[in-house]
Order: structure tokens, then C-alpha cells, then sequence
């Protein structure tokens, strides 16, 4: 469903992505892990449309998400849904107007049709029933699924999720993971997860993408990930504060910087 090429994003001298190439497939769940600062939800930003890379290509159906033109780029986001890391409802909206959003706004449909997509969707992720709550009234994991709901008001034909499970209590966060596997299988939908939570990550994903400061160091199916024979890939995977991939993301040294700093006296 989409295709990535020689895919770089740079923040002044930070290289977030290092000319990565990959495909998500159709149909399937595509799970990018990494650690903080990996360039995972960059990636995902790319992906979406949400952000342009500093070079490189991400092809949607054919079209070039990274020059494609403003109107076509709309039409195209028509067929995507986006769950944000915290779920970004609208805070002065009630549950049923945060998922009936983008379908007041870009369908002409009756408000009857609205009530009874949003009744649907409302009770593909366990909450029919919550119309009339506000956001602040959800818990965390109750947001989410909303958000999910909302996600899906339109039927998309991919929906990318950031950090999913993040914040969530073990049950909660089972809860989202399972709905996103299986929606995903039920409604031929094709997901795209950015998350660095490894067990979710492995329960729900067909195919997944390990990141390391930017650069693809591991890609396959869940087993072939859990066997694979790059110590990186390991080390995430167990959680181990000791190994390969260190703790500080410095490039000097520590001292050299404290005796350059203005006002430091450099003792020769």
C-alpha cells in the first residue's frame, strides 16, 4: 500500500531518518518499534502526509506523498485515519460529536446516517453507550478507543496509530491492541503502529520495522524479529540498560564540554 524511498529527514544537523527504504502491505498490521529518538514517529508523520521529508520518496497509491499537490493530498487523506499518541480529542465536544467530526465536515449525509455510523463505530471499540461524555470524563484507555472510533468514521482504507498503548494501565493497553488486530483482520483495513511497547508490539504485528537512531536494523515477521541475531535487536527487545545501543545520544565528550562552556576556567 505504500512504498518508501531513500527516505532522510533531517532537524538542523540531527539526522532523524537515514535514507530508509520499506513497503507496508496491504491489508496487514506494519509495526515500527524503537527506542526514544529512534525516528519512529517521524517516520509515521512522513507516512501520513503530516510532515515532508528533507529528500527521498513515499508513494501512496501512486502518488508521491512528498510533492503531490495540496488538493490532491486532501482527496487522498480521505482515505486514511490517524490515532494521535494522546488522542487529541476535541475537549469542548462530547463523545458523539468527536467521532462524527469528519463526517459532519466532509459529507453531505443526514444527521439520521451520521447517528447510526457513529452508534456503529462506537460499538466496534466497546463504547456505545458513552454519546453524551465529555473527554475529560474518559479515562485514559477510553480516550484512546474513541479516538480509534473516530479514526474509523470514514472507513479508511490505513489508519496509523502513534504510541497506542503509552500511558495505559497492562489491561487497557491489551484492550487497544487487540481492537487494532482485530479491526484490522475483520475490516481489511491496512494499520500502521509506531509504539516502543515490545509485547504489544509482537501480539498485533504481521511485519515489523526495528529503528535505531534512524537507520532499519532489524525487519521481518514477530519470529523471525524475536530470533534475530543483531545484539540491538536483542537488547530492545529484553529491555537491557547495558549493551550495543548506549544510554546517552552525546557525540563529545562530557568533560571537553564542561571546560569549554563560557565562564568554565580550562586548567591546562
Amino acid at each position: 500500500m505504500i512504498r518508501v524511498e531513500k527516505l532522510s529527514r533531517t532537524f538542523g544537523e540531527v539526522a532523524a531518518l537515514n535514507a530508509v527504504d520499506l513497503q507496508v502491505r496491504k491489508h496487514q498490521t506494519t509495526v515500527i518499534m524503537g527506542g526514544s529518538g529512534s525516528g519512529k514517529t517521524t517516520l509515521l508523520r512522513m507516512l501520513a502526509a503530516l510532515d515532508k521529508p528533507s529528500s527521498g520518496h513515499v508513494w501512496f497509491d501512486g502518488h508521491d506523498l512528498a510533492s503531490i499537490r495540496r488538493k490532491e493530498l486532501y482527496e487522498l487523506r480521505a482515505r486514511m485515519g490517524m490515532v494521535f499518541q494522546y488522542s487529541a480529542l476535541l475537549n469542548s465536544l462530547n463523545v458523539y460529536d468527536n467521532v462524527a467530526f469528519t463526517l459532519h465536515e466532509h459529507t453531505q449525509l443526514d444527521e439520521s446516517i451520521i447517528r447510526t455510523m457513529v452508534t456503529m463505530k462506537l460499538e466496534q471499540v466497546g463504547l456505545r453507550g458513552f454519546e453524551s461524555f465529555m473527554p475529560s470524563e474518559l479515562s485514559g484507555g477510553m480516550a484512546k478507543r474513541v479516538a480509534f472510533a473516530r479514526a474509523l468514521a470514514m472507513d479508511p482504507e490505513i489508519v496509523f496509530f502513534d504510541e497506542p498503548t503509552s500511558g495505559l494501565d497492562p489491561i487497557s493497553a491489551g484492550v487497544i491492541a487487540t481492537l487494532i488486530k482485530d479491526l484490522t483482520q475483520k475490516t481489511h483495513m491496512t494499520s500502521v503502529v509506531v509504539t516502543h511497547d515490545v509485547h504489544a508490539g509482537l501480539q498485533i504485528a504481521d511485519y515489523i520495522i526495528l529503528l535505531w537512531q534512524g537507520d532499519i536494523i532489524a525487519e521481518g515477521t514477530p519470529d523471525e524479529i524475536r530470533q534475530h541475531a543483531d545484539e540491538r535487536v536483542q537488547q530492545f527487545l529484553e529491555g537491557r540498560p547495558d549493551g550495543p545501543i548506549p544510554f546517552s545520544r552525546s557525540k563529545t565528550a562530557y568533560i571537553d564540554d564542561l571546560l569549554h562552556k563560557p565562564g568554565v576556567v580550562r586548567i591546562l
